[in-house]
């Protein structure tokens, strides 16, 4: 069954870890699927095995903290693919890790630069055409850590703090519309944002991800696609009920 059968996506930081799992899974499941990074190396060949595998997909350089960026790229998709039905707010990055007495203005606002800006631009141009099509799906990756606090990465926590705040607001902004906006909070996941993080915090992968693992209940670690099938949900006509709700992927860690 394709569950987003002819929905033209926009996945934000699409490359790897989670937006990646986004990408292949809307695609297998029917989306024409808008690939966006930085990385454009890992980007196209996101975007090459979903169109060798019979999908639809085009790449897009993009970095979402610039809003002259965001606002020529969605042009282009919408020019090229058709108007957006579903838009993936995955793109972040996790920042500094220091007491907050340590971080530099700098630092900090990169982060926002990113993590919530990208959030902001990214809605923000969508929803026009979002619009123009009758509706459709937002879909913005916040953290457990946008539920709970933990001691590090202030920047980080802040930052998906408020993108749990910000689906909210725009779920009732943008309800009339018919456009559905959703947070979803993963726990951690093995990507390659999670393993570099742990180098910097000066741990062995193999030896973090048992130390990970012991944080969830459930007893290891997630998967990018366990994520994935929660945005496809999510994009899917099955959630059409849903919006402004919290969709927590965690293995049980706020459970506790």
């Amino acid at each position: 069954m394709k569950r987003v059968e002819n929905k033209v996506s926009v996945v934000t930081g699409g490359a790897v870890g989670l937006g990646r799992s986004c990408s292949l899974l809307l695609a297998r499941e029917g989306a024409s699927v808008a690939v966006t990074d930085v990385q454009d190396e890992a980007g196209q060949a996101v975007v090459d095995e979903i169109n060798g595998n019979g999908g639809k997909a085009r790449y897009w350089h993009l970095d979402v903290g610039s809003e002259e960026a965001v606002e020529s790229v969605f042009g282009e998709v919408v020019d090229g693919l058709g108007e957006i039905a579903v838009l993936v707010n995955n793109a972040g990055i996790s920042g500094a890790n220091k007491p907050t007495h340590e971080i530099t203005e700098e630092e900090w606002d990169e982060v926002q630069r990113v993590n919530v800006k990208g959030v902001f631009f990214c809605t923000k141009h969508a929803v026009p055409s979002m619009r123009r099509a009758g509706g459709g799906s937002i879909i913005n990756l916040s953290s457990i850590y946008g539920l709970v606090g933990a001691p590090d990465v202030p920047p980080y926590h802040a930052s998906k703090g408020a993108v749990t705040l910000m689906s909210k607001t725009d779920a009732l902004l943008y309800a009339e519309d018919g456009i559905r906006v959703n947070s979803v909070h993963p726990g951690f996941i093995w990507t390659p944002m999670v393993e570099k993080h742990l180098r910097r915090s000066g741990q062995k992968p193999e030896e973090g991800r048992k130390d990970l693992a012991a944080l969830h209940p459930i007893g290891r670690v997630g998967e990018p696609d366990d994520i994935g099938y929660g945005v496809v949900y999510l994009a899917s006509d099955e959630s059409k009920f849903v919006t402004g709700s919290e969709l927590v992927i965690d293995g049980g860690y706020t459970a506790k």
